[in-house]
């Protein structure tokens, strides 16, 4: 999948969770973000979100959050870091320390079990197994 793809495919699965008029910014300026969108707890209160994909086959270090958190000053009140990949055990405490803006982190796993939930992509599929002992009563 292209980076374009990648970040379409997390535009609409922001999208399926319940965020708002999510846009892909995209293009050389635009400092990090790959998209945003609106997140509204109810008729009075939301909160602007940006996010950022990777798709990465290994580790996301602290310095990525970093560098996100950096771009969502004055931006943003809420994160999101999407990626193929898993985060450090740093990144994870760099992601909710204490005094600054907080991001949640979509690790490559989570981003498997939220497609399964959403069903995006994916045909739900019932398999059954033979229990052979129970036939062997009717033989």
């Amino acid at each position: 999948m292209s980076p374009n793809g990648f970040e379409l495919i997390c535009k609409r699965l922001l999208t399926e969770i319940g965020i708002e008029s999510v846009k892909i910014t995209g293009g050389s300026n635009d400092h990090g973000v790959d998209g945003s969108g609106i997140l509204r707890l109810n008729d009075v209160v939301s909160f602007t979100i940006i996010f950022q994909c990777k798709r990465f086959k290994d580790t996301i270090s602290p310095g990525y959050i970093r560098d996100f958190r950096g771009t969502m000053q004055g931006r943003a009140d809420k994160g999101i870091f999407i990626t193929t990949g898993r985060f450090t055990n740093e990144s994870k405490n760099e992601a909710k320390r204490d005094g600054v803006p907080p991001i949640e982190l979509i690790d490559g796993e989570k981003l498997v079990d939220l497609f399964e939930k959403y069903q995006l992509g994916l045909k739900p599929k019932t398999i059954y197994d033979v229990l052979p002992d129970f036939f062997d009563n009717f033989k």
